[in-house]
């Protein structure tokens, strides 16, 4: 034949295919570099990251031990990489913890997979097996799991402890756990987090972090206003109330002398006057506005004896209109319409060297703020991401309140049915549903390890008490032996747990399915011609 026999290039230049075994080895090895980079995070003694922002110029750093935070914050180039970040933001999302253990989880998977394919066990087989135990796992965590009932408030205090136990808030987390459950309490089962505004303020320690009943606000009154309101009735507005200046863009007004320029000014000012006439027809006392207000209209309010708050940004506006049950106007023709903000008391308060606005008695009862104190600006924003996830996964449990055991036992649990179950199947799928159960169980390892403990041991000493029916039995890492977790009061969220094995069994096997990686050739730049 004529045919030569070259090699026939599909794909345009510099993209790249990468096949089969070397595909599924290029996922596997990122992915459980992944979960080796967080695992050191996990559990109550789990160790923190520094995270330095790239830009030498920008010189801000995070210290963190939340795991959606460390894998938000590095660039992933590996795409099985990414994958385990997006379902850590997704449980972050979702149920606010267990970030840390679903990325972990994800990779031992992926780990035992590896085995299994090195093994010539097809991928499928692996997947219908992880699918199968993952519904054995489930049920098992189902049976075990505990209605909260009527000690709903023990139980959330118990989780928020434990949810805080791994995090920079552990030396405080009785403070800490009061403060979160008061507030989801407030909440009265609404979901609305929004209502609950965390304030950082640089100073004090940690300890002296307090729930304030009343909404605050970081800004301040206008000059010879009143200070304190009682029985406020509140217009919250987004409108400029800054034209008192002549300053239409673009415009030019051609004047034949310097007095004409007066009285385009004193146009001006007549029609900012008009407008705040209008809006102290309205009959409230406490005027906040999104923008700017200028000095004159400013002093056409403190005439009025009104208090003015200017340039309280979108997220306060949007809060306040919430908390006080007023609406947010834009223009002002129609008092009798207008839905006005209310609440008993609007006080000037200060918090360290800052002075805020504090409205109490607000129209939303729910509605309060959690004020946090701390010595640098990195403690108070870990101390804030913390609180966060707390707040999250007790939202979390408020609406479906079923607790199980924490501290690795229910982990054992999952896995001790899961590796029961894979002895009554047969064929190579039973091998994968044994796989997934060693998986599971490698997450309490990990938390003994972390703890400086023998994780093995202790395991092994664990699926054993379990085996015999002792299902309340968990890793006691103070005491580094194993105890009953639940008289210890280590619990946690049923729905949390489920979210974490379903999410991280998903996320693995996308990443076992793929068994080629293509990269598109980067569009090319035209060469830059200007003279430097």
């Amino acid at each position: 034949s004529g045919r030569t026999m070259l090699p026939v290039q599909i794909l345009k230049d510099h993209a790249q295919e990468e096949r089969g075994d070397s595909a599924r080895l290029s996922s596997f090895v990122g992915a459980i570099a992944i979960g080796d980079l967080v695992k050191t995070t996990l559990g109550p003694k789990g160790m923190d990251k520094i995270l330095i922002n790239g830009n030498p110029d920008r010189n801000d750093i995070k210290v963190t031990n939340d795991g959606a935070t460390i894998l938000k914050s590095i660039g992933v180039d590996n795409p099985a990489a990414k994958v385990l970040v997006d379902i850590s933001m997704a449980q972050d999302n979702e149920v606010g913890d267990g970030t840390t253990s679903v990325t972990v989880l994800a990779s031992e998977l992926l780990k035992e997979a590896e085995k299994l394919i090195n093994m010539r066990i097809h991928p499928q087989t692996i997947i219908s097996g992880y699918r199968k135990a993952l519904k054995l796992a489930q049920d098992a965590l189902r049976e075990n799991a505990v209605e909260s009932g009527t000690h709903l408030r023990e139980d959330l205090l118990k989780i928020a402890r434990t949810t805080l136990s791994s995090k920079i808030l552990s030396q405080y987390n009785e403070l800490f756990s009061q403060l979160a459950v008061d507030a989801i309490l407030r909440l009265k089962g609404s979901a609305n987090l929004d209502a609950i505004q965390i304030i950082k303020k640089l100073g004090g320690s940690l300890n002296d972090s307090y729930l304030d009943e009343g909404f605050l606000l970081e800004k301040l009154p206008g000059m010879y206003q009143p200070r304190r309101l009682e029985n406020a009735k509140i217009l919250i507005a987004n409108t400029p109330m800054d034209t008192d200046k002549v300053k239409v863009f673009g415009s030019r007004v051609r004047v034949d002398g310097v007095a004409k320029v007066a009285e385009l000014e004193a146009a001006e000012k007549l029609k900012m006057k008009e407008k705040v006439d209008k809006i102290l027809t309205h009959k409230m006392n406490v005027f906040i506005n999104r923008q700017l207000i200028y000095n004159y209209p400013e002093q056409l309010f403190a005439d009025a004896n009104v208090m003015a708050i200017e340039h309280a940004d979108f997220e306060g506006i949007e809060r306040l209109a919430l908390v006080l049950g007023g609406e947010i106007m834009s223009t002002f023709d129609t008092p009798e319409k207008v839905k006005f903000g209310q609440c008993d008391l609007v006080e000037e308060i200060m918090i360290g060297e800052d002075r805020l606005m504090r409205f109490s008695g607000v129209a939303l009862g729910e509605a309060c703020s959690i004020v946090l104190r701390g010595a640098t600006n990195q403690i108070l924003e870990e101390a804030d991401r913390s609180l966060h996830d707390a707040l999250c996964v007790l939202m979390t449990h408020v609406k479906e309140s079923k607790t199980v055991a924490g501290a690795g036992a229910s982990e054992i649990i999952m896995s001790n049915a899961v590796l029961n179950g894979s002895q009554k199947v047969a064929g190579k799928e039973a091998l994968a549903i044994q796989a997934f159960g060693q998986a599971l169980s490698a997450l309490p390892i990990i938390i003994s390890d972390n703890a400086g403990l023998d994780g093995a041991d202790l395991v092994t000493r664990l699926r054993a008490e379990h085996a015999n029916g002792k299902h309340r039995m968990g890793i006691n890492v103070e005491e580094g032996t194993i105890s009953d977790v639940i008289e210890l009061g280590i619990i946690e969220s049923l729905q949390v747990k489920m979210c974490m094995v379903s999410s991280a069994a998903e996320a693995a096997e996308q990443i076992i399915r793929v068994d080629d990686i293509i990269k598109c050739a980067p569009r090319p730049r035209a060469p830059d011609n200007r003279p430097c």
